[in-house]
């Protein structure tokens, strides 16, 4: 929601003649994730054998990297007042852990939880939370947002900025490397 907010504020200015290029990337993944973010915990959860099962949804996971490189493009390319998705491959969350798997010898989860299980676990999750002040295991806003693909491409950002993203088997790798070294 903020950032949402924040990129109608620049279409504002940028309306008014300020040179503002956005840069909307997708989920990104690879090194120094340090905190790490929602997609990085993905990882580190399949690597720590707490993703046991998977909800049918799927992302746009990309290259940190790439991300990066996007930005820098943006910068010197891009269209003031233009939107960029800086993308890389639209994989499902059975893809993706798939993907962990080749990369990491680990195997994979194959139970697939129905979208109401997860709800439930997200309420529950969410309101424990709350009591505890530790965060959620299942946050609801993330149950809710997994409820649909969130697939895109990064076709503009190709054609206009020469944009170019790596496969997501690259960005997994660098993750799992980087998350196991620290």
């Amino acid at each position: 929601r903020s950032k949402f907010l924040a990129e109608q504020v620049a279409l504002e200015f940028a309306k008014g003649g300020f040179p503002v290029v956005i840069v909307n990337p997708t989920a990104p993944l690879g090194d120094h994730d340090f905190r790490p973010t929602p997609t990085g915990k993905i990882v580190v959860d399949f690597l720590r054998g707490a993703m046991p099962a998977f909800l049918d949804t799927g992302l746009n996971v990309v290259d940190v990297s790439d991300v990066a490189q996007g930005h820098l493009l943006a910068c010197e390319r891009g269209r003031a007042g233009e939107r960029y998705i800086l993308g890389g491959e639209n994989l499902t969350l059975q893809q993706i852990f798939g993907k962990l798997a080749e990369v990491t010898g680990r195997a994979a989860p194959k139970i697939r939880i129905p979208y109401a299980v997860a709800y439930v676990a997200g309420v529950a999750s969410t309101g424990w939370a709350a009591v505890t002040g530790k965060e959620p295991r299942a946050p609801l806003d993330a149950v809710r947002m997994a409820r649909k693909k969130m697939w895109v491409r990064h076709d503009k950002a190709a054609r206009e900025l020469g944009y170019e993203a790596r496969p997501a088997t690259d960005a997994l790798r660098s993750a799992v490397e980087w998350f196991q070294a620290n």
